[in-house]
Formats: C-alpha cells, sequence, structure tokens
C-alpha cells in the first residue's frame, strides 16, 4: 500500500511506501503552499534558523555553544524524523524509478572503474605474486561485510542520506555531522581523484611516454598543486550533467556502458585462460602470507563505490526487494569477476614479468594481441565514466539529506520539480571537485580519500551493532554496561592486532590473544537481548559478521602511512570550527522548533 501526500510545492506527489519498516503518514503531515522558484537565493534560504536572524541573535547563539553541544553530543534522531520530517526540506519528491536490475547495474557501473586495471598488476608484481587472486577474495569478502550493514539499514531507513542518516538514528547527531563532514569530503576528493585518472589514462593512450602533457604546469605552485587538469573539469561537468538531467536517464546510459563493459571483461577472462600456463603460478607465495595482506589492504580500492548506490533507497520502488538483491548480488559477482581477472593475468603472463603500469595492455601484446589492448583502454575509460555518473548520483544525495537536516544550508536540499533530482546539492560537489581535480594530484587525494572511506564503513558497523542490542533508556543498567563493555573490546582488540602487524611482529602468541579477547567480547555481545529484529531483511550471523567488519576495516585502516592521518586531522578541524560556528547552532534551532511543533500537534 502507498499512501499519496500532496506536495508542498507542486502538483507531483510524495510516496512514501507503507509497511513495517516506514511510519504511517496522514495527509495533515504535508500542506500545500503556493508555488515558488526553484532558483530563489535569499539569506532566508540559506540561513532560516533563529539563530542566524541578526548579528545579536549569532552572538547569543555563540555565547550558547556549551549547553547546545551538550544537547547535540547527547540527541539521537528518529526512523520517523528521517524518512517524513526532513524530506519535506526538498518540496519535492525524487522519483521512484528504480528496480533491483536498476541497482545491480549502478553497483557493477560505480565500482568497476579502473581499479581492477590499474592496481592489479602492481601488487601482483611487487607483493602477493600469483596469490594476488587471494588478495581480491580477502578484500572482497570485507567489502561484502559492509554491503550487508549498509543493505540492512537502506531497507529498514530508505532515505537519501545513507550512511549519514543511519548514524543519526544509531550513534547520534555529533557521530552523523562527523561522519557528514567525511562523506561530503570522501564525495568531493573521490570525484577529483576520478576525473585525474580519466585524464591521466586517456592522455596516456596518445602519448605513453608522458601522460601529463596534456596538463598545464606551473612551476611557483608547490609538488602535488603544480600540474592544472582542465580536461579533468570537463569530464566531471560532463558526468555529472547527465545526472542532474534524471534519474531513470543517468541508469540507462549506466546500464548500457556496464553490459558493454561486461562483454570486454568476459573476453579477458576467455583469451586468459586460453593462454592460461600453470607453470606461471609458482611460486605461488612469493613474498609468503604478509604479501597477501599487503596487497588485499591495497586492491579494496577496486571495491569501493556501492556505498553510492545505497543512497538510491529513496528512488528505489521496492526498497525491501530490490535493494538486498541489487548490493548483495551485485558484489558477489563483482567479487568472482575480479577473482577470474586477476587468476586470469597471473596466469597468462609470469608475475615477473608483469607491467606495472599497463599489466593488461601489456600481457595481450606479449600474446600477439596488440589489437586487444584497446579494448582494454576503453573498458578503463568506460569504468571510470559510469564511477563518476553514478557517484554523481550518490554525492548529490548525501548532500541532499544532509542539508535537509540543516547541518549545511538547507537550500542544498531542494529536488529540482522537473528532474526529480537534487540539482543544487549535486552543483555544489561538481564545483568543489572540479576545483580539487584542476589542482591536485592523484598521490595527494588518494590517501584522504581512504580514511573517510574506511571510517564511514567501521562507524556502520558499530551502529548496526548499536541498532540491534541497545535502545535509549529500554536496555536495562546491567545490558548496557556489558553491551559497552564489550564493544570496546572488539575495537581495542582489533587495533590490538592491527598494532602487532604493524610493528613487524609475527609470533602467533600475539595474534591468538587478541582473537581471544576479539571473540570474548563479540560473545558478550551475543549472550545479550536483541531489542530489534529486521522485520524483511538483515545481516546474518550479528554480532560475528559486523564484529569481523569492525576488525578488518581498522586493520585497513592501520595499513595507512602518517601522512593520510595528518591531512584527516586537518580535514577533521576545519569541519569542527565549522560545526561549532555554524551547524551545532542551525541544527540545535530545528530540532527543538520541531519539538515545540510536535508538542502542539500532540495538544490539539
Amino acid at each position: 500500500m502507498t499512501q499519496i501526500l500532496p506536495s508542498t510545492e507542486t502538483n507531483q506527489p510524495l510516496l512514501y511506501p507503507h509497511n513495517n519498516s516506514n511510519p504511517t503518514i496522514t495527509s495533515m503531515d504535508v500542506q500545500n503552499s503556493p508555488r515558488k522558484s526553484y532558483w530563489r537565493c535569499s539569506k532566508q534560504d540559506f540561513f532560516p534558523e533563529p539563530s542566524f536572524k541578526d548579528l545579536s541573535s549569532y552572538r547569543t547563539a555563540l555565547s550558547q555553544i556549551c549547553p547546545r553541544l551538550k544537547d547535540r553530543l547527547l540527541s539521537r534522531s528518529t526512523e520517523t524524523h528521517e524518512l517524513v520530517t526532513l524530506r519535506r526540506e526538498s518540496e519535492n519528491s525524487m522519483q521512484k524509478c528504480l528496480t533491483w536490475w536498476d541497482l545491480m547495474w549502478m553497483s557493477f557501473g560505480s565500482v568497476v572503474g579502473s581499479g581492477i586495471f590499474v592496481i592489479t598488476g602492481q601488487e601482483a608484481r611487487d607483493n602477493a605474486g600469483p596469490a594476488i587472486v587471494l588478495s581480491y577474495a580477502l578484500s572482497g569478502f570485507s567489502a561484502l561485510l559492509s554491503v550487508f550493514c549498509y543493505t540492512e539499514f537502506a531497507v529498514e531507513i530508505p532515505v537519501a542520506g545513507g550512511s549519514f542518516s543511519y548514524l543519526r538514528v544509531e550513534l547520534g547527531d555529533f557521530i552523523a555531522y562527523l561522519a557528514a563532514g567525511n562523506i561530503l569530503l570522501e564525495a568531493i576528493i573521490g570525484a577529483a581523484g576520478l576525473g585525474r585518472s580519466w585524464s591521466s589514462y586517456f592522455a596516456s593512450m596518445i602519448n605513453s611516454k608522458n601522460p601529463d602533457f596534456m596538463r598545464i604546469k606551473i612551476d611557483s605552485f608547490a609538488d602535488g598543486f603544480n600540474l592544472l587538469d582542465p580536461l579533468a573539469v570537463v569530464v566531471l561537468l560532463v558526468a555529472n550533467s547527465i545526472a542532474m538531467s534524471g534519474t531513470k536517464r543517468t541508469s540507462f546510459l549506466n546500464w548500457i556502458a556496464s553490459i558493454a563493459t561486461a562483454f570486454i571483461i568476459a573476453f579477458i577472462i576467455v583469451v586468459g585462460f586460453i593462454h592460461f600456463k600453470s607453470s606461471n603460478l609458482v611460486p605461488y607465495f612469493p613474498k609468503g602470507a604478509e604479501g597477501v595482506f599487503v596487497s588485499a589492504a591495497v586492491v579494496y580500492w577496486a571495491y569501493t563505490g556501492f556505498d553510492m548506490v545505497a543512497t538510491m533507497a529513496e528512488e528505489t520502488k521496492n526498497p525491501s526487494r530490490d535493494i538486498p538483491i541489487g548490493l548483495v548480488g551485485s558484489m558477489s559477482i563483482i567479487t568472482v569477476i575480479y577473482c577470474l581477472m586477476a587468476l586470469a593475468l597471473t596466469g597468462m603472463v609470469k608475475y615477473t614479468e608483469i607491467d606495472p603500469n599497463a599489466a593488461y595492455s601489456v600481457a595481450f601484446a606479449q600474446i600477439g594481441m596488440n589489437w586487444a589492448t584497446y579494448l582494454v583502454s576503453i573498458c578503463a575509460l568506460k569504468g571510470m565514466t559510469t564511477s563518476l555518473m553514478v557517484g554523481s548520483l550518490g554525492q548529490g544525495r548525501y548532500t541532499t539529506q544532509i542539508a535537509r537536516s540543516h547541518m549545511i544550508p538547507p537550500w542544498f536540499a531542494r529536488v529540482h520539480p522537473k528532474t526529480g533530482t537534487p540539482i543544487n546539492a549535486t552543483l555544489l560537489t561538481t564545483i568543489l571537485s572540479a576545483i580539487v581535480a584542476f589542482f591536485s594530484s592523484l598521490d595527494v587525494l588518494s590517501s584522504v580519500f581512504s580514511i573517510c572511506t574506511l571510517l564511514i564503513f567501521m562507524l556502520l558497523a558499530v551502529a548496526l551493532l548499536v541498532r540491534r542490542y541497545y535502545v535509549k533508556d529500554v536496555t536495562s543498567k546491567n545490558d548496557s554496561v556489558t553491551f559497552f563493555v564489550s564493544l570496546f573490546t572488539i575495537v581495542g582488540s582489533s587495533i590490538g592486532v592491527t598494532a602487532l602487524w604493524n610493528s613487524g611482529v609475527r609470533g602467533w602468541i600475539g595474534y591468538v590473544v587478541a582473537s581471544v579477547i576479539w571473540c570474548s567480547g563479540t560473545l558478550g555481545i551475543s549472550l545479550l537481548h536483541k531489542h530489534r529484529v529486521p522485520k524483511v531483511w538483515g545481516v546474518p550471523l550479528v554480532p560475528w559478521l559486523p564484529s569481523l567488519s569492525i576488525a578488518m576495516n581498522v586493520f585497513l585502516l592501520g595499513s595507512l602511512d602518517y601522512k593520510a592521518f595528518l591531512r584527516f586531522i586537518i580535514c577533521s578541524a576545519v569541519m569542527m570550527l565549522y560545526y561549532l560556528m555554524v551547524g551545532v547552532h542551525a541544527t540545535y534551532d530545528v530540532a527543538h522548533q520541531n519539538q515545540k511543533e510536535t508538542l502542539a500537534e500532540e495538544g490539539r
């Protein structure tokens, strides 16, 4: 059953599926208002909260930072608030036009980009050797654990905010803001990195000796920021313009392009196995288990992108059916494809002879199929293009939900009445990512992006455990203490294993002790009563799989160098400054205004 509500701005209906995972809506929830221009732009549109009414009001707000920050630290959103109340900020509804078929190909188009073609050869030659297949299997399993967590939340809370909304409900407003800042940072840096990768790959097809020949070098700028890339900006603008034109149109274009990629990948795998030599797999572990784990941390980035698809839940026709099939199904298939491609490469060419910069292209040339190198190049460029398009869809919807909560100006929450897409939010991420891509090199971008992704994946696994086992003012004091002690034990033991590995300790005693502590923490949670059980679809083997997801994400975080953490700390400090000056006051005003309206409605 679907309830149809009149839109606040147009004659389009706002559709909310009425099932066990969504709250009941009545026609009194949304009031008609006169039609307004989508592009109106005034101070009231950006800062409508009382704290920003005038300079005196803002001074008063700043004087109350401490109590307001405490309020936000203890505040948690509700599913009803995320599903219903916040959607009114968009004034128009997003179109429910996606099925499991669309989500599956969106996930394929978003994930299968240049990563498999770029990093497979590097890691097979430098670290894992033929065992790169196992590295892809381990990373795929880790990514699948995160997919499980995303899927359960997306089915239960099908909104555009993705992990931002899930964390806001389970871990509170402040943690959600930190995640929101990292989400926006991830979106901007990820898109900028893809734009730079696209221009590099395209340039190398024309001039393999100088992939930077299309960039403008400015000697007076610092290294890493002195190669200006206008082509990356053009690619970003085109991909994001397609995403803004309509969700279904973007999905169709992605589907056509991804079908073509699937045929090319099938060709690569078949040819690889035809020219397969088992002697190329010896030795299978040239650098032992350590080489496999090091490569697993690197090739993990070939799996990122599925979180963008989770943000499409608000535009999915049947979330409870389509999201599990689309996300879990696609990531399982992608893992198998990656393993087969890695096996085909190492079976076709001895790992010591693999070209680290263009592994598949050179491999085909070595077996006399020079023409096939163009297929590989086209496939890589197509993968980056669809990743940009699907990523643009996800970035816009993340930003929309963040703006709906007033953590950033609500002007970015608006959905265009004709396209049914959040044009303002998409423009924000497009402009920022284009500026970053124009100046920044890939090595600067990739390190920051890595931390953002893993941190959010880890927090989401923690949020899932909180959702199942802890309900404020319902869970008993003893159970609450047991739960949080066990949770800290899981995180602490995961950090311990990571520290042992990074310090070079390879003896089994330390790892066994840390594993026993991890198991005891997970067992402690498993003995508690579950306060929530998924109504439609849920993560299996809870708490063991979410706990394992926490451990694996912490381990991958520990593989990054100190420069990545330094950049992350600087970015987080800037986010905190904005939150203290703007975000905490805007969200405080909105939350307490909603409380007054709720009390007034209850009184009536």
